[in-house]
């Protein structure tokens, strides 16, 4: 079976051709003006050696070298193999707090901007499993169901801001509810025979939590799902910046009474959402490994085979005629534009006397 992987690129040869066309142009043009200044005797001696015939040859190499750079930008394919590819591994869900104490700026650049390049890299260490992604703040909203599109997850990370949600606060509790309704509604279907490893991953900085959000996790821990928690933040705390639509810093948010708030994160609360829920905790810190301590606890989770995928793997044949346009451009280069043998210019020597 022959194809073409990217048949767009044959446009680029319509560009061959119009430089072609401009060439023969600025030929006819020059020639025009030649003719406009010489008269014909002395414009047959200046041309003696020119050779018209090797410019067209010329021409018509450099558009047949174009040409077939556009067919191998085409890619060529001839033959095919097919594999079945499985993709096995287990389904996380990303649980990010959104509140707006996740703008302080105790973490550089800031303690949710720290949460999206540390997931971002999670991602990239952990291929071939499902993701989803949900955002919370005082109440919950699902940003990714679970897929195994990392490109579009890490999109989703990217595009998280407090201002996703506007009711305000640390609700935990929401969190794992949702969670556990995405594993539900588009996890791998079990039964007696089957089993698939479920984990949520908290990642906040534990302030204002909710009572109930421990009961939560053992909700969750009953329906054979574990918990883990990264903690935002420092024990000093830090302010949380206001700041207008072009990032300028406008000041502080401050409480009731005009006081300038310190967010501090709750360290201790996130433990033990991880402890209730048969997982690990970990405090982010700049240049820390406890993103890799996560990819070590998960290596050792039991696998599940998502889905069989026929991938079928083309043959290239485009460094055929790459060969092809290299040995024609070497012949341009080496063609030139002279006769070999041309009669010597004899006119200076001829006596012009009268």
């Amino acid at each position: 079976m022959f194809r073409f992987e990217s048949p767009g690129a044959f446009y680029w040869i319509v560009l061959a051709g119009i430089l072609w066309l401009v060439a023969v142009f600025m030929h006819k043009s020059t020639m025009r003006k030649l003719k406009h200044v010489f008269n014909a005797s002395m414009l047959s001696q200046i041309l003696m050696t020119f050779d018209y015939q090797k410019r067209k040859w010329k021409w018509f190499l450099q558009f047949l070298v174009l040409s077939l750079m556009a067919v191998a930008l085409a890619r060529p394919q001839l033959g095919q193999n097919q594999a079945v590819v499985r993709s096995e591994g287990f389904e996380i869900i990303f649980a990010v707090d959104v509140s707006e104490s996740m703008m302080a700026e105790d973490l550089r650049p800031s303690r949710l901007d720290q949460a999206k390049l540390e997931l971002a890299k999670l991602v990239d260490l952990m291929p071939g499993n499902k993701v989803g992604l949900i955002a919370f703040a005082g109440s919950s909203v699902l940003m990714s169901p679970l897929t195994n599109d990392m490109g579009a997850i890490k999109m989703y990370l990217d595009s998280l801001t407090p201002s996703l949600i506007s009711n305000q606060g640390t609700n935990i509790e929401s969190a794992i509810q949702h969670s556990m309704d995405v594993f539900e509604r588009g996890g791998v279907t079990t039964d007696s025979g089957s089993k698939v490893t479920r984990v949520i991953l908290v990642a906040s900085d534990g302030e204002d939590h909710e009572e109930n959000a421990l009961k939560a996790v053992e909700a969750a821990v009953q329906k054979n799902i574990r918990v883990f928690s990264i903690a935002y933040g420092t024990e000093k705390g830090g302010t949380i910046p206001k700041r207008d639509n072009f990032g300028y810093l406008k000041g502080y948010k401050t409480d009731n009474k005009g006081q300038t708030i310190i967010t501090q994160v709750k360290g201790d609360f996130l433990k033990q959402v991880a402890q209730k829920g048969k997982g690990s905790f970990y405090f982010s810190v700049f240049g820390g490994n406890h993103i890799q301590s996560l990819v070590d606890d998960f290596k050792d989770f039991e696998k599940s085979q998502f889905e069989s995928t026929v991938v079928t793997d083309y043959e290239e044949r485009f460094q055929i005629v790459l060969v092809i346009a290299f040995v024609l451009g070497l012949i341009e280069l080496i063609l030139g534009e002279r006769k070999r043998s041309s009669p010597k210019w004899r006119g200076r020597y001829v006596d012009s006397s009268p």
